[in-house]
């Protein structure tokens, strides 16, 4: 990636600092809302006293530096964007400003409906079953979109566990699963969080899957040893 030199970042500080707030009523209506960055991530445009800022990453109050009526730099992406309509779809886009004049203009983002979830919001409210087909859905679309990476999903399912979140990491691993059923780790994990809520049947069972595709998984046999003991 061509990385802005210090002049240019400079240079559009200054420019941003000697513009007026001049964001109209139209253009706030028009622009604010939430952009899906990427299939399971979201980029939240509100705006403050008239004054643009975004939600991204973990990062409530990003500042863009203002370059025209338009455009925008947001030194946290080291990106130029813009705001506008795409006429296929006549749907609101944030769209990066190419770097080299040669590049057409793309529009990389859209404006969610205010019905719109991605996956992640789903499992935030308890909504497994919603969560589980929004992810399904990005896996028909394309099986290495990077968003369904198995080990994101089961740190993600780990973090419940710890917390003795027993229900919900149950679920999210269920989703792993379902996602990834060649994979011993995902019905390992399940099983885990099986056995740590209770559930010794269902333990002995995900944990026999694991063994029955990766035979050399010690750990499982050790879990299982354990379970059987306690079941008799």
């Amino acid at each position: 990636m061509k990385i802005y030199s210090l002049f240019t970042i400079l240079a559009l500080t200054l420019l941003f600092s000697c513009s007026s707030n001049n964001n109209s009523e139209e253009f706030i209506n028009k622009t604010k809302g939430r952009y899906l960055y990427n299939s399971n991530e979201i980029l939240e445009v509100y705006f403050e006293e008239n004054e643009l800022y975004l939600k991204w990453r973990g990062a409530e109050k990003i500042k863009p530096l203002r370059v025209d009526e338009n455009s925008f730099f947001v030194k946290e992406m080291n990106e130029k964007i813009q705001f506008s309509e795409n006429p296929a779809d006549k749907k609101q886009y944030i769209n990066l400003v190419p770097k080299e004049d040669t590049i057409s203009l793309k529009y990389n983002y859209r404006k969610l409906t205010s019905e719109e979830k991605i996956p992640s919001e789903y499992l935030a409210n308890n909504e497994f079953d919603k969560a589980f087909e929004g992810f399904l859905l990005i896996k028909n679309k394309d099986s290495l979109d990077p968003t369904l990476n198995e080990n994101d999903l089961n740190s993600f399912g780990y973090r419940e566990l710890r917390d003795e979140n027993f229900e919900r990491a149950v679920n999210i691993f269920k989703i792993n699963v379902a996602l990834h059923p060649e994979s011993a780790n995902v019905y390992d994990s399940l099983g885990e969080a099986y056995a740590k809520s209770g559930d010794t049947l269902q333990a002995i069972e995900n944990y026999e899957k694991s063994l029955s595709l990766d035979s050399g998984n010690q750990g499982a046999k050790r879990q299982l040893d354990k379970l059987n003991k306690v079941d008799k």
